[in-house]
Order: structure tokens, then sequence, then C-alpha cells
């Protein structure tokens, strides 16, 4: 499969129609900065697999979410988590895009900030 940029970002803006139609608009706070504390797992202090960090963000991102402390530091690293751990190359494909699609939709949200 050869795709160009525009064609890519096309997947990506579509991912992000599913995401606002699953969410709606998201405006977190960032959860950034280098005072940021983020709690690691202790096996992450060494090596760990990637099937392990996935399962910590996702559990993580989760907790977040529940007790309303979700920022957009813990969406994105529980995408990145998840496409670290994929295997299967249509896979993680689909996570990247979905990596891409929050990406956009954290600067976007920085922009509506400046509004």
């Amino acid at each position: 499969m050869t795709n160009t940029n525009a064609d890519i970002a096309v997947e990506v803006l579509g991912e992000r129609h599913r995401q606002d139609e699953r969410w709606g608009q998201q405006d977190h706070p960032d959860g950034t900065g280098p005072a940021t504390v983020i709690t690691l797992i202790p096996a992450v202090a060494g090596a760990t697999r990637a099937d392990n960090l996935r399962t910590w963000a996702t559990a993580r991102c989760d907790r977040a979410a529940h007790v309303g402390d979700i920022t957009w530091e813990h969406i994105f690293l529980e995408e990145v988590f998840e496409a670290l751990a994929e295997d299967d190359e249509v896979k993680l494909r689909a996570e990247l895009i979905q990596v891409a699609a929050v990406a956009q939709a954290w600067v976007s949200a920085i922009d509506r900030r400046a509004a």
C-alpha cells in the first residue's frame, strides 16, 4: 500500500472525526512540563515489555478519567504504548493513525485556549 502524505492526513482527519463523535470536543489540561510527575509502575524503572506498558498506560488513563483528572498526557501515552505493543503491521498502522489524531486534537485544544 503506497499512500501520499495527503492520503495519510485524510486518514488522520477521519480518525479525528470518529474521536469527536465518540467523545465530543475535548479540552483537557496538558499534564506536561518539567515538574510534571508521572507515576510509573516499578518495572518501568528498568526494562519492561511493551505489552506491560500498554496495560499500565490504559489502566492509568482509565483511572484518571474515572476520577475526572484526565489530561492529554494520559491519553497520548496510552495511544503511544498501544502502538508500541503492536506487532501486526495493519494494527500498528491503525494505532499510529490514532496517535497522530490524538496529537492533532491536543494541538487543537491548545489553539482554542489561545483564541
